[in-house]
């Protein structure tokens, strides 16, 4: 199965002797790559040697992946550039990769630099390594691109990396969330199920609109339970949306203003239900309110689409 190294480039306003001090600072590094939890430097016994360090990944509460690595810097040519190669690797079973080699480069220009990665591995357990490693190995392309965005606006903007992934998990929980509740209101009782209450609502509005008979009731209540069944499709897309890497902002801006115009359109249907619990004046306020959280949240985000992921190609 052929495999193709893991390649990230971005270009930074900032000085090369900067991003050379964030990146090969240990407790800096750690900082904004997603990839290390704590990065500890061995002491070296001689100058020249390459720098050997540990490292620790936690991957969840009570599982940890250990490893080792070296590194060495040096300045390349007479344009200022820099190159920092790598080689890892880790003995414990859990992680699927063996050991690996890499680089970055740091390239200056008038605007800055452009900082680039290259590396690679071998994973374990053979084919079934590699077929695990169809899906590790993208994720940590992800992983490095995101990493190299942070440092970016740490260097640029200087926003800390914690604040930086505070934003960026937050949001994605609450899309997450969303995502759930949309899905959820769509497909149960919309469309699966289709609850009594969602179509008399409906009917009580197209009554009210058409100052119906009783016979252009019992149309009605076809016609409602047709209109939820599409309103049911139409906040299943709206789910999935939440679900794609841009856009989550304008989305909570949507709900914003969407969520004021439910909760009154249910009560202009039936004004009982404002009395109920559970109540959409409660749960579409809730709503709301974290709609104006997730929209804050989500401004200006860090993204691994900000980086070249293929020499000459953005994205």
């Amino acid at each position: 199965m052929n495999k193709k190294p893991i390649y990230v480039e971005i270009d930074m306003q900032a000085s090369i002797e900067d991003a050379w001090h964030y990146t090969q600072n240990p407790k800096l590094h750690e900082q904004w790559d997603l990839r290390f939890t704590s990065i500890t430097y061995s002491e070296k016994k001689f100058a020249d040697e390459p720098q050997r360090f540990t490292y620790e990944t936690k991957v969840m509460p009570g599982l940890t992946v250990r490893g080792w690595g070296e590194s060495k810097g040096e300045h390349l040519k007479k344009d200022g550039s820099k190159m920092s190669s790598l080689h890892f690797g880790t003995p414990q079973k859990i992680s699927p990769i063996a050991e690996g080699k890499g680089y970055w480069k740091y390239i200056p220009h008038n605007q800055g630099l452009t900082f680039l990665t290259q590396y690679d591995y071998d994973v374990r357990y053979g084919k079934l390594g590699a077929l695990l490693d169809v899906v590790f190995r993208p994720l940590m392309g992800w992983a490095t691109a995101l990493s190299f965005d942070v440092l970016k606006r740490w260097l640029e903007k200087g926003e800390n990396p914690f604040s930086q992934y505070r934003r960026f998990f937050l949001t994605i929980l609450i899309s997450v969330l969303f995502c759930f509740v949309w899905l959820y209101h769509g497909v149960v009782p919309k469309v699966m199920v289709q609850h009594p209450d969602e179509v008399m609502m409906v009917k009580h509005l197209l009554t009210n609109l058409s100052f119906a008979t009783t016979t252009a009731s019992e149309a009605n209540f076809n016609q409602a339970s047709v209109i939820v069944k599409w309103i049911g499709l139409a906040e299943m897309i709206f789910a999935i949306s939440f679900l794609l890497p841009r856009g989550k902002r304008l989305l909570f801006g949507l709900q914003i203003l969407l969520f004021p115009i439910l909760t009154l359109g249910a009560i202009l249907a039936d004004s009982n239900i404002a009395t109920a619990p559970f109540n959409p004046i409660t749960f579409n306020g809730a709503l709301w309110i974290l709609s104006i959280v997730g929209f804050q949240l989500s401004k200006d985000l860090p993204s691994a689409k900000s980086c070249k992921r293929k020499r000459g190609k953005k994205g």
